[in-house]
């Protein structure tokens, strides 16, 4: 039987404080994604069903879920975009847990996780410009989606760097970042509200809604 060393990069000791942070980080980021994903699924179904539907989600013109649901940024592979995020969110859930559970994982898993998040991210990311720039809404679920995708990524990858997943190099960097993560998902939020503010003016919106 091979005994895996703690000391190994990219090796996470079941016992760390930081561990459980990337767990419960994991844990609620993947549930959280999975919901929106599931309540996006639902309502693509009754699209699907009643074409004519009024959703849940779509409170104006402006903020909806149906328009994208229904443009081909919504289907991108040729099917609904959340039946990715059913699939996908599933992962960091069951590596979350794993890792309360004492498990620990080699450098080449933690490579092969980082990617697909980062593949993730970067979905996220060509679905906001597309969301705010061309379809011109902001879609309750999605932007949810987008505000765990964001953090999950931030800590997992600024962990990968710390613990030396990366290469020796990156190591300073990961611990520099690791301390700067919740300002630098602060500021992407703030980035992405203001983009929005630019270009679909939602404040004004929101207080007409509140003012009517």
């Amino acid at each position: 039987m091979t005994v895996v060393s703690a000391s190994k990069p990219g090796l996470l000791p079941a016992a760390d404080t930081r561990s459980t942070v990337l767990a419960i980080t994991l844990i609620v980021t993947g549930v959280i994604g999975w919901f929106a994903a599931f309540r996006l699924t639902i309502d693509k179904f009754e699209l699907l069903v009643h074409p004519q539907a009024q959703l849940d989600c779509n409170f104006s013109v402006l903020v909806q879920c149906g328009r994208n649901l229904e443009s081909w940024q919504g289907a991108l592979l040729g099917f609904p975009n959340p039946i990715l995020g059913l699939g996908g969110f599933v992962a960091p859930i069951a590596v979350g847990v794993a890792l309360l559970a004492g498990a620990r994982f080699l450098r080449w898993f933690w490579i092969a996780f980082n990617v697909g998040v980062a593949g993730a991210m970067a979905f996220v990311i060509w679905l906001m410009t597309q969301s705010i720039f061309v379809l011109g809404t902001l879609c309750v679920y999605c932007m949810l989606t987008w505000s765990v995708v964001i953090p999950m990524f931030l800590v997992l990858t600024s962990r990968n760097a710390r613990e030396g997943v990366f290469g020796d190099r990156l190591r300073a960097a990961g611990r520099i970042a690791t301390q700067w993560v919740v300002t630098i998902d602060l500021v992407s939020y703030v980035i992405v509200a203001l983009l929005a503010q630019m270009r679909l003016e939602w404040i004004q919106a929101l207080m007409l809604s509140v003012g009517a």
